[in-house]
């Protein structure tokens, strides 16, 4: 599977908030180098690259402070949460997180949350929710964005987060939801965040949602190298197709591209701070 070729680019430049450049997919390999290049070149000028075990945290820090287009977020992924098999071991990894959301170019404690799509049993749920608390706790005593992984779990998402109390700027990330979370996530001030799943026609509640959405709680990602956009489902995403993601937002919002990219990319900056 090869990646699909370069879109139209966008008039206005924007953020991809959400990508993943260590995970390889597809037969044909390119570099982060070369995918930031081409992400360029469409009118991507910056991204949030996000990890989600310690390893890959680590090296989407070191990432960060290497080149100025990418920020970094940095957490141990719900499902990853239940392999350190005791609390004091997961702890230990969660404390390695604190340290590196003290990096100046980290800017996100996530991906964190709740997944009881692939995580099941008590035991193992248990650790999930423990390192959800401790991740949510990090964001707010580092005063950086919270970016959740919501799978099959959204009552007990906003309950937890209810409950032990939010982080000032929180990002549903490939935002999964219906109106009734949408309308939930308004209330709170919480950021919707849509990727390339929107395209699909059988996702009718994603596009419900960004409609209802007001302008400045919505953001544009690609979670690459998966969801990627129609009509190109089955090969790669990157950070160059954004522009695939914000034309069907600005369809579905029905309103101009360019200010839909520009409002994006004021959005992003708010959650994230500056690139530069």
């Amino acid at each position: 599977m090869s990646y699909p070729p370069l879109p139209e680019p966008l008039e206005v430049a924007t953020y991809d908030n959400h990508t993943h450049f260590d995970i390889a997919f597809g037969d044909e390999a390119l570099s982060t180098e070369q995918q930031l290049d081409k992400a360029a070149a469409v009118g991507i000028k910056g991204v949030v690259q996000v990890g989600v075990t310690l390893a890959t945290s680590k090296w989407s820090a070191d990432l960060a402070a290497k080149d100025s287009r990418v920020l970094a977020a940095v957490a141990i992924h719900p499902n990853e949460a239940p392999s350190y098999e005791t609390l004091p071991k997961l702890d230990e990894a969660i404390a390695e997180i604190a340290q590196l959301a003290k990096q100046p170019r980290v800017r996100a404690i996530g991906e964190t949350g709740l997944d009881f799509f692939r995580t099941q049993g008590d035991a193992s749920l248990a650790l999930q929710g423990h390192s959800f608390e401790e991740h949510v706790r990090i964001a707010k005593e580092s005063d950086l964005a919270l970016m959740i992984h919501d799978r099959d779990a959204h009552d007990d998402v906003v309950a937890t987060l209810k409950r032990v109390g939010a982080p000032d700027r929180v990002v549903f990330h490939c935002y999964s939801g219906d109106v009734e979370l949408a309308q939930i996530c308004i209330d709170n001030g919480w950021h919707m965040s849509f990727a390339g799943n929107i395209t699909i026609k059988r996702n009718e509640h994603l596009r419900n949602s960004l409609a209802m959405a007001p302008k400045e709680l919505i953001l544009v990602e690609t979670d690459a190298p998966f969801l990627t956009p129609e009509p190109f489902r089955g090969r790669p995403n990157a950070s160059y197709l954004v522009p695939i993601t914000v034309r069907k937002m600005a369809e579905v919002r029905g309103v101009d591209v360019n200010e839909l990219s520009a409002q994006l990319a004021t959005n992003t900056e708010h959650v994230y701070g500056s690139w530069n």
